[in-house]
């Protein structure tokens, strides 16, 4: 399926005066993205999203029955979504067409970590892979270039590459033994 390009002025008119506000006032740059799950029935999770609530739960490998989302799922899922639109957003801003695309990410691990079958396995991705199939007039320069600033400005990505510290609290709600 073709797709309506983006427009580059369009794109440079939203980002622009949020750039150089930011140049300006660096501390006004500063975010907080936040997520929130509550605890269903069974062994899930609702998580919203803007799309409404999704239910997540365990992935058929680990005992789920197949019906909810895998969080591991949903990790590579927001992975090919950010570097899908980072992607688009730098193709657009290099003037690159893209006609038609997709963005798939795979990634490996090993069941035994999370169901504690064997403590030697890390819990986790051992392996994630990002693959582009491009419908594009792009130079292999250009593509190169446009891959590259992909992965330097998508935030998944380089949250994964460069993993943040993590923290963790726990509150007792009132009324709970």
């Amino acid at each position: 399926m073709q797709r309506k390009p983006a427009d580059k002025a369009e794109l440079r008119a939203a980002q622009q005066p949020l750039k150089d506000h930011y140049r300006r006032d660096p501390d006004s740059a500063l975010g907080t993205l936040k997520a929130e799950a509550k605890l269903d029935d069974g062994v899930s999770a609702l998580v919203g999203s803007h799309a409404g609530l999704v239910t997540a739960g365990l992935h058929p490998a680990t005992g789920g029955d197949g019906l909810e989302a895998c969080s591991g799922d949903m990790l590579l899922q927001a992975l090919a979504a950010c570097a899908g639109v980072t992607l688009l957003a730098v193709s657009t801003s290099m003037n690159i067409p893209v006609h038609a695309g997709a963005v798939r990410v795979e990634g490996d691990l090993d069941w035994r970590g999370t169901l504690g079958v064997s403590r030697d396995t890390p819990v986790g991705f051992s392996e994630i892979r990002v693959a582009y199939e491009l419908d594009t007039d792009a130079s292999d320069e250009q593509l190169d270039k446009l891959l590259e600033l992909t992965e330097r400005y998508c935030v998944v990505y380089q949250t994964l590459a460069h993993s943040p510290s993590l923290s963790v609290s726990r509150t007792r709600l009132e009324g709970t033994a």
